[in-house]
Parts: C-alpha cells; structure tokens; sequence
C-alpha cells in the first residue's frame, strides 16, 4: 500500500467517525420529547390587605351649654316663692323666721330644680366619624403544574394556566408563556 493509500483511508476513517457520531445526535434530537403531560395543576394564590377609611355619619347626644352656671335664676325665684310661702306661717317674729327659713329653703329648692333641668337639657348633633378598615382578598400568584416527563414527575410554577401539555426543550420543560398569552 502507498502511502496516498494510507492517507486516503485514515481521512475516509475519520470521515466516517464524525458522520457517525453526527448522526447519533441527530437521532438523539429526534427521539427526545417534544412534550411533558401535564398531570395537575392548582392555583396559587395570596392573600392581599388593603387599608381603606369607612366613614358614617353618627347622631350625638351632649348637655346643652349651660347660660347659669351658678344657678342664680332658680335661686331667686326658690326663695322668693318659699319666702311667700313662709310670710303665710304664724304671726310677729314666728313670721319673719318662718319668711326667712322659708326664702332660704325655697332657694334651695330651685338650685337644686334648675340643676336638675341643665342635665337632662341635651342637643343632638351629627357627627362624622370615620376609621380604617382591612379589606382581604385573593390574588392568583401563579398555578403549582405536576408533569410527567419519560416517566419521571416533575413540578414548576408558571404565569399561566397550562393545557395538557408543556413544550419540552433540550430535556428541559418550558415554563415561558406561550406568545398568544403574554401580556
């Protein structure tokens, strides 16, 4: 054999190496899934807090501002009516001590009388009140999917709600959303 010979069969050996191993990935691509079956899928969800002001219009009652503190009104009146009242008892000096005695307790009286109506005198009034409130509710975060992929199970989280089946690349399951469901 000469040598062109020998050079001519390593080169078509080698030849036939790479074409070989090609080929054996190029079978490999072809055999491997295309698609993983999806087995379940549950939403994910969280719960979200909002503050937000609830107002109501409240009806008050108040005492009334009082115009006589001291009661003067109720006094002077009480004891101009009990000191009547006392000049009608008895004769000479039992008269003057009872207009006395009658004037002081009738004072007396009506303090006490015009105190009991500044109490229970009230105004009602509508007031504003408000305060915050927590208001809760649920966001979808995202869907838990269990896939089944050359018999094997698996579990990812996407943005979407996937069909049966996810695409499958390089062996590997793609969680992107498809083109028609991106936002």
């Amino acid at each position: 054999m000469d040598r062109s010979m020998m050079k001519g069969i390593a080169v078509g050996g080698i030849a036939m190496v790479v074409l070989g191993a090609s080929g054996f990935t190029g079978y490999q691509a072809l055999t491997q899934p295309t698609f993983a079956d999806v087995v379940a899928v549950k939403e994910v969800t969280e719960t979200v807090v909002t503050p937000r002001e609830r107002c109501e219009n409240v009806q008050v009652r108040r005492q009334a501002p009082v115009k006589d503190q001291h009661r003067v009104a109720g006094s002077l009146i009480g004891g101009v009516a009990g000191g009547l009242l006392g000049s009608n008892i008895g004769g000479g000096n039992g008269r003057k001590l009872a207009t006395v005695a009658g004037a002081v307790a009738g004072g007396y009286a009506g303090n006490q009388v015009q105190k009991n109506l500044q109490q229970n005198d009230v105004v009602t009034t509508t007031e504003r009140r408000c305060r915050t409130v927590k208001l809760k509710s649920q966001r979808l975060v995202g869907y838990d999917v269990t896939y089944r992929l050359e018999g094997q199970d698996g579990q990812v989280r996407t943005s979407f709600q996937p069909g049966a089946t996810l695409p499958v690349k390089d062996g590997r399951v793609v969680i992107t959303p498809p083109t028609g469901m991106r936002s």
